[in-house]
């Protein structure tokens, strides 16, 4: 496909883009704000040069946090700008670091959008987290002599084969690219297969993260409105998991089992609350929480954003959602960051490399169904040594790969003009 007919496509489907902000809107009304951002209008004008970073959503926002602190560190007279796709990964934005950096939307991938953007904020540098490939966005970035890195790259070999229909424009946008900064040997591997120049190994921002200071703190004032009970966390939870995981604890014979269940996104805060509902359960919301919970709650939701930290440091331990369906898994490092044992599903694609050098320091447990995760909830909760044994693993194991940062930081000086 050239890229001529790849922006064709795109103005094609621009007319539908109001439609599809308003409809999401319908369920999560942030949608509907900041509508001109993303067709590439801007109000705020940043008076420092800027180095920019784009972070799709929730994840790649908090995977991003000691790389955004490095480098406003690194880089005082430079105004750190955040671009999002979501609104929950520009709320996280706020929450971490609130008036220090700006935070918009990233428009369209059309030229002219795209011409917008950057015409405007005339970025001195510029780093896409993860996987995010806009091929107008590079080459005009490119046109402009704007270094443009991909940084903590990932590419699963679900993608890697997607982006492999489209070869030629993919090997295009790859070597547009400055440089890639991928997460493992096996990520770098498959860029280089496709086309991309100037691979290197850098490591995972997200073993960089740290929790804040405040999280033990705030886990055992939560832990304490539980009462003596065990609690198992059920982590970033996506549509459909919620009714597997109730079909695995109501197999249990655990007393006074607690489980909290924290869904992905918040627009389905309400959806698992009339599932849980539906299904008899007695249940409390996180957000009305105030006082010790009566014996008689079964579940606690946890509808809060901002506070995974929190509920790791409750529990006993957590079962990492995204992971029992086919949607590539959720990421388990801060689980173990929090030295917190490990249960996760069969599907891991997105976090391959992760998840099974977790499993290898005996960390994480993999289960392949509602049957196995029932099978690994009760023998966890039973034998208090070896969940001590797997918390011991799990520091271990969330303290052995750090220094992505480090390593990202200097390729940025490397290319920052």
């Amino acid at each position: 496909m050239p890229r001529f007919l790849y922006s064709l496509l795109l103005y094609v489907l621009l007319p539908f883009t109001p439609l599809k902000l308003l409809w999401r809107g319908m369920r999560q009304p942030e949608y509907r704000q900041h509508l001109a951002e993303r067709y590439g209008f801007y109000t705020i004008n940043p008076q420092q040069p800027v180095i920019w970073l784009h972070c799709v959503s929730l994840g790649e926002t908090r995977a991003a946090a000691p790389l955004v602190q490095a480098l406003m560190a690194q880089y005082p007279q430079h105004r750190i700008l955040l671009t999002h796709a979501t609104p929950t990964g520009r709320e996280a934005g706020e929450q971490l670091f609130g008036r220090r950096v700006d935070r918009v939307y990233l428009p369209y991938d059309t030229p002219d959008a795209v011409a917008r953007f950057l015409n405007h904020f005339r970025p001195a540098i510029g780093l896409l987290m993860e996987t995010e490939l806009w091929f107008n966005l590079i080459a005009a970035c490119k046109a402009r002599d704007i270094p443009l890195l991909l940084v903590n790259a990932r590419l699963s070999e679900r993608s890697a084969r997607g982006y492999g229909k489209v070869a030629n424009l993919s090997r295009q946008g790859l070597q547009g690219l400055t440089a890639i900064a991928a997460q493992t040997a096996q990520d770098a591997e498959r860029f280089r297969q496709l086309g991309a120049d100037h691979v290197a190994v850098c490591g995972n921002l997200k073993f960089d993260v740290q929790p804040p200071p405040s999280a033990g703190i705030a886990g055992e004032a939560l832990r304490s409105l539980f009462g003596e009970r065990p609690v198992f966390l059920a982590a970033s939870t996506r549509d459909g998991e919620e009714v597997l995981i109730l079909d695995a604890i109501r197999q249990l014979q655990i007393p006074g089992l607690l489980t909290v269940i924290v869904p992905r996104h918040p627009q389905r805060f309400d959806e698992v609350a009339a599932l849980l509902q539906k299904r008899g359960l007695r249940f409390a919301r996180k957000s009305s929480l105030s006082a010790p919970l009566p014996v008689d709650v079964e579940v606690l939701l946890g509808d809060t954003m901002g506070e995974m930290f929190t509920y790791y440091a409750a529990c006993d331990l957590a079962f990492i959602g995204g992971s029992l369906l086919p949607l590539g898994g959720q990421n388990l490092i801060e689980a173990c960051a929090m030295g917190k044992p490990v249960l996760i599903g069969p599907h891991t694609f997105n976090f391959e490399q992760a998840t099974e050098q977790a499993i290898a320091h005996g960390a994480a447990l993999r289960v392949a169904d509602v049957q196995e995760l029932a099978t690994g909830l009760h023998r966890l909760l039973r034998d208090e040594e070896e969940r001590r044994q797997m918390s011991a693993a799990a520091l271990a194991f969330s303290a052995s790969a750090t220094g992505a940062t480090e390593r990202i930081a200097a390729l940025v000086a490397q290319h920052l003009k």
